[in-house]
């Protein structure tokens, strides 16, 4: 049982003494007390003030009295307006410390029996990863791990987006412009020499429209009878139809672009269970389009294009296949969802796809409900914001993203650079270095992304990233190694709990105390970043601990051993922390 809980019962026990009633739990609100206020936990007192007939403060000090009266570790309390806030006794608090187990902190009580799907990286095989998917990707692998940790049943699946008319344009270009170039020949990752191509496409399109319009024809027009547009409907078409030589062009082009991401993959160091491909859940999406049509659910217009009415959900019509048979996103997400419950048979559903998708999962999830579907409840949009940099925004067509690769080796090589400009790598071995410039360089990018409240826009700044001061995942991993560093020197933390904690340990301890409760609200909210701001200020609190009182030089030998206890449990909870965000904790930096 967490502090919280323990409080919570001793409060409801309190009130039934007092006034003879029995309190809900949910109207019993305890929260950490403000670092103004002398105090551990303050306990909100308004709710009561109707069964003591008596003013809010009033109520709480009858409330205080009363708890010190029946439970000894409460050791004093005062009174702030409505709010009543309660001191510990130092033995309590490293009775605690003394019996916390390693193994299950921060872990749920008992093990949620749900299934749990993530979905997310969900990239196009047109283009090489950008900076917009790191996040996608450090997101739901970070969720995912979260989600892990805290005890549920999770499975990591990436929906890759292989076909389509932004496909065949990146093919189409490749075709016209390409001259049998391979990522062998032109010594690039084959994602990068496809994107390549994508880029190709718009600016040839771009001349081609640009032509028109000087014929005299207006923009829109234009842009929809520009020969190459019309081309790339064409090999969709031909594609859809299995035409052989379309097909053997988009396997080549896809296999050399799958090697790319894997790289990629790797060194960002994310993970997949199962991999869907678009290719073929759209089928299944379009067996679906047909069940609903039987159902009277959908409809077709005079054009052959099947629609769905939801206008009662406020959502208005949506596309679901065009007249021409061929499919649009909504088809094969259809077919991507019934997949995925076939396979795992997930209790929940989480998508993480930017938030210019709102409305499309709103869509999807609604259609899915309709039809009866049993995961339909269980599904959920992780909608994040965009990723700008100083410079502006990105967009790929034009060739003007941040690509994932060179911010990657961006961010091992500034490591580099300011590890060797300490001094710190004496002795190591240049594997050793090399894994360190990498440690520390992914964890300035993953930490800086991961510490924004998912549901923001952020700017992401390399250079401020990468700093081992202030709030950064260097400075983190800096605060374990200096952990680690000590302990390796100590020879005793058997925990005593007769003794006195100093203003640095108390908060200390208190802190730690909280993991449980930031997992958990990280659990409830899908956002790592409780968890990144969490350890940030756990790293804190333990860098004041050590600048305020001796460690290995204390002479007592029970507080010696003591902070060693302190030091011990700081290190597994920051170790634990960096690993739900996917970062590693090196031993020495």
């Amino acid at each position: 049982m967490n502090t919280e809980a323990h409080l919570e019962n001793s409060v409801k026990e309190a009130l039934k003494s007092l006034f003879e009633t029995e309190i809900d739990p949910k109207q019993i609100k305890i929260e950490l007390t403000n670092p103004d206020f002398e105090g551990d936990f303050t306990v909100l007192v308004f709710p009561f003030v109707r069964f003591s007939k008596k003013s809010p403060e009033e109520t709480a000090d009858m409330l205080g009295q009363e708890l010190r009266k029946s439970n000894p570790w409460i050791i004093n309390h005062n009174v702030i307006k409505g709010f009543l806030n309660l001191s510990l006794s130092h033995s309590y608090w490293l009775d605690w410390l003394k019996n916390v187990d390693l193994s299950t902190i921060g872990k749920a009580e008992n093990k949620p029996a749900e299934k749990v799907i993530v979905e997310y990286s969900s990239p196009n095989t047109n283009k090489p990863l950008h900076l917009g998917h790191i996040r996608n990707n450090l997101l739901g692998y970070s969720v995912s791990e979260l989600l892990q940790f805290y005890g549920y049943d999770t499975k990591k699946v990436n929906l890759v987006n292989d076909r389509g008319i932004h496909i065949c344009k990146s093919m189409l270009a490749y075709q016209r412009f390409g001259n049998d170039e391979t990522p062998e020949s032109a010594g690039v990752k084959g994602d990068h020499l496809i994107g390549k191509y994508y880029v190709v496409f718009d600016l040839e399109y771009k001349k081609e429209i640009q032509s028109l319009i000087d014929a005299g024809l207006s923009e829109d027009d234009a842009k929809k009878q520009a020969p190459l547009i019309l081309e790339a409907q064409a090999m969709l078409q031909k594609w859809e139809a299995n035409e052989t030589e379309t097909v053997a062009l988009w396997k080549k082009l896809n296999e050399w672009v799958y090697a790319g991401f894997n790289e990629t993959y790797t060194t960002l160091g994310v993970s997949f269970d199962k991999f869907y491909y678009e290719s073929e859940t759209y089928l299944l999406g379009k067996d679906i389009v047909q069940e609903g049509l039987s159902k009277g659910l959908f409809y077709k217009k005079e054009d052959d294009s099947v629609w769905i009415d939801l206008e009662k959900e406020k959502l208005d019509h949506k596309l679901l296949q065009r007249g021409d048979g061929t499919s649009v996103y909504m088809t094969q997400d259809m077919g991507t969802a019934d997949l995925k419950y076939k396979d795992f048979g997930c209790d929940k559903s989480i998508i993480v796809v930017g938030n210019e998708q709102d409305y499309h999962f709103k869509v999807l999830f609604s259609i899915m409900d309709k039809l009866g579907r049993p995961y339909a409840k269980g599904n959920y949009h992780l909608s994040y914001g965009m990723v700008d940099l100083p410079s502006g925004k990105m967009k790929s067509r034009e060739g003007t993203v941040v690509d994932a690769d060179d911010l990657m080796a961006e961010m091992i090589a500034d490591a580099k650079e300011k590890t060797e400009t300490l001094g710190k790598t004496d002795g190591m071995s240049e594997a050793e270095k090399n894994q360190l410039y990498y440690d520390i360089g992914m964890a300035a990018l993953k930490y800086f992304i991961l510490k924004v409240d998912p549901s923001k826009r952020m700017l992401f700044d390399p250079k401020e990233s990468i700093d081992l001061q202030g709030d950064t995942g260097p400075f983190i991993q800096y605060s374990y190694t200096r952990i680690r560093s000590i302990l390796r020197q100590a020879e005793n933390s058997e925990v005593h709990t007769d003794q006195a904690l100093e203003t640095s340990e108390r908060n200390l301890v208190l802190l730690l105390s909280q993991f449980g409760n930031v997992v958990k609200k990280g659990v409830d909210q899908y956002s790592p970043a409780l968890v990144a701001n969490y350890i940030y200020e756990l790293a804190r609190s333990f860098n004041k601990l050590y600048a305020e009182v001796p460690l290995l030089k204390e002479m007592d030998e029970a507080k010696k051993a003591n902070r060693m206890a302190f030091c011990t449990l700081t290190a597994h909870v920051l170790k634990s922390g960096l690993g739900i965000l996917g970062i590693n904790a090196p031993e020495r930096m």
